[in-house]
């Protein structure tokens, strides 16, 4: 049988698949169901920056700006009541799953301020956490805001979220970056342990009859895989963090995909929420058969495989994919 196992932010995982941060986690029952069938990790929905404002010791201009713009903000999730948990509410839920299950549980804290609300990471360590993801996105809208005054913000946070604990620390970036790959080299030397890419948004659209803007939620595709996909595979070998790959993993090939452009885990919530946890082992049992079929005898050993280091190609993730792209295209009749 295939081997399956992955590591991750030094956790041994028994295989790539991992809850990422969603309402899924909102139930203890839940996630013993995703673990007895089959998931090796969950990350817990996010403690929000909003919600433990109350106590912040620092509050600065970045707080009110874009802070509901992110795929798991309160106000695209439905039972939001019941979903906003606050800290310490949210804390004891933690320790309840943690103990009512055996893989690894990763906290997760959502927000981009600095200030005494960071020591809420300790506090997710101590209720049980094995490892924390640190979400943060910040729309840059002021134009006198540079992308590396930003930058630096994304960094200093890091540096100061790791200097209170000791388990591994995840960072969940958006996509809107002027230079990822130099952002995450010094998240990496910030003290990041993983980079999770990447956050997907829900942009507002118009309603022309009320002159409105409207916020709908809609789940992801697979479509969505291509971007997390390219820059995973320019990342790898580049950047001592590990990878792990979210927004639009749907079916056993997409993990697969994820795994040879140099990912160590793939985070997937939109597929449970559409076709429930049996979609679980069905992932896994494609993944084995796409392994047995192909020869491979484990995770391991095609992960980076077809990522930019290692393809013949390389130039094919940079430009001359998209003139290829284009050249590939034939006028209709």
């Amino acid at each position: 049988m295939p081997d399956l196992s992955t590591s991750y932010l030094g956790l041994k995982l028994k295989n790539p698949l991992v809850a990422s941060a969603s309402p899924l986690s909102k139930k203890v029952d839940r996630v013993r169901e995703m673990e007895e069938a089959g998931i090796a990790a969950v990350v817990m929905y996010s403690l929000f920056e909003e919600q433990i404002i109350h106590d912040s010791l620092e509050l600065d201009h970045y707080l009110t700006r874009g802070t509901e713009s992110f795929a798991e903000a309160l106000t695209y999730l439905p039972d939001t009541g019941t979903y906003s948990m606050g800290p310490d509410k949210y804390l004891n839920h933690l320790s309840q799953v943690k103990q009512a299950v055996s893989i690894p549980i990763i906290g997760s804290l959502n927000g981009v301020s600095k200030g005494g609300w960071v020591r809420y990471a300790r506090n997710i360590q101590d209720a049980g956490a094995d490892a924390l993801e640190l979400n943060v996105y910040y729309l840059a809208v002021d134009p006198n805001l540079t992308s590396q005054e930003l930058e630096n913000t994304y960094v200093d946070l890091v540096s100061e979220v790791k200097s209170e604990i000791t388990i591994p620390l995840a960072v969940k970036l958006s996509p809107f970056l002027t230079a990822i790959p130099n952002l995450a080299q010094r998240l990496g030397e910030a003290g990041a342990d993983g980079l999770v890419l990447f956050n997907r948004f829900y942009q507002p659209d118009f309603n022309l009859d009320e002159l409105e803007l409207v916020h709908t939620l809609e789940l992801s595709t697979s479509m969505e895989l291509r971007l997390p996909l390219r820059w995973i595979a320019l990342l790898y070998g580049r950047v001592k963090t590990d990878l792990a790959l979210t927004s639009g993993v749907h079916t056993g090939e997409d993990v697969l995909k994820a795994m040879m452009a140099g990912a160590r885990v793939v985070m997937l919530a939109s597929e449970i929420l559409h076709s429930g946890i049996e979609c679980i082992p069905k992932i896994l049992s494609k993944i084995e058969e796409w392994m047995r079929m192909f020869d491979y005898e484990s995770i391991k050993q095609m992960q980076g495989s077809m990522s930019q280091q290692s393809i013949a190609e390389p130039a094919a993730f940079e430009r001359a994919n998209y003139m290829r792209v284009l050249n590939s295209f034939r006028d209709l009749p």
